[in-house]
């Protein structure tokens, strides 16, 4: 078992917490995730670290409610625990064999949208331990679904922030802070953009224009984790891929966004029947002949 050593929402059906896993904080890289198992029956959820403390023996993971499984586990309290905690899985980021040195001289722009962040966060905080500063651009819909902004700050370079609705920092999409910091003459090597299918695709549009050499973490599109399922399966540059085994970083230039959507999306109907049951509980009886409640 591996017991829950905090627990925090962090914005509306967001939620952080600090679990106990020795052997899997001794051995995280940034760019990895686990994946985590409430008991004998519950189903196993790929989730990237957010953070890891080898000392301490914890490693810390965001969430976010998008079906009955995750319903459940944003009710699991400090002192619970999960059944299983596994991992490090998938590659670390490419960043994390390259020469320190050489890392320095790059300037490397990291985009994280909504719960984006979590990812984002672990590979900022090594590169600024290992002495780089990068920028960083966080976009989030309102300023309520913010998350780690003080965390961020203190390992970014510069932090530039926007909301969707324009309620907290700029006002806009982070495709154009990204327009907005090259036209100042910002010149970037790298972009890593982690967060919504959407951002993504939009992100690597505009960075190919711009010619900066993007990654993106397909992890949206991960269900079993392990290449046994065949969910995260995508095409990167004209070869078949799995997020799972193969990355969940790939070059953003070279994915096939309009697939791996396309491909997400398959799994909303079954996501939204699991959580109208979990939400009516004894009170659900189906009889709309659409949500399964009934069978």
């Amino acid at each position: 078992m591996y017991k829950i050593v905090k627990a925090e929402k962090l914005a509306d059906k967001i939620y952080l917490m600090d679990v106990e896993a020795k052997r899997v904080a001794r051995s995280c890289q940034p760019g990895q995730f686990v994946i985590v198992k409430m008991d004998e029956t519950g189903e196993r959820i790929p989730l990237t670290i957010c953070d890891y403390d080898a000392e301490a023996g914890t490693v810390t993971i965001v969430f976010q409610i998008v079906g009955a499984s995750t319903l459940k586990m944003a009710e699991l309290k400090a002192g619970d625990s999960f059944q299983d905690f596994t991992g490090p899985l998938g590659c670390p980021s490419e960043f994390v064999d390259e020469d320190i040195e050489e890392l320095k001289k790059k300037k490397m722009l990291f985009v994280a949208g909504g719960v984006g962040a979590a990812p984002v966060y672990p590979q900022v905080k090594w590169l600024h331990e290992h002495g780089v500063d990068v920028d960083v651009i966080v976009g989030s819909k309102t300023k309520d679904l913010l998350i780690l902004e003080k965390e961020m700050e203190a390992v970014a370079g510069n932090l530039y922030v926007t909301t969707d609705d324009g309620s907290y920092g700029r006002h806009g999409m982070v495709t154009a802070v990204i327009e907005e910091l090259v036209n100042a003459g910002n010149t970037y090597d790298v972009c890593v953009a982690i967060g919504p299918m959407i951002m993504m695709k939009f992100t690597c549009l505009l960075t190919k224009k711009l010619g900066i050499h993007t990654i993106v973490s397909m992890n949206p599109i991960m269900v079993d984790g392990t290449g046994m399922c065949g969910a995260c399966r995508l095409t990167v540059g004209g070869e078949v891929k799995f997020a799972c085994v193969d990355g969940p970083e790939f070059d953003g230039h070279l994915v096939d966004f309009d697939q791996a959507m396309k491909r997400q999306l398959m799994y909303k109907t079954d996501e939204g029947r699991a959580m109208l049951k979990a939400e009516e509980g004894d009170t659900h009886h189906g009889g709309c002949g659409h949500c399964g409640g009934d069978e």
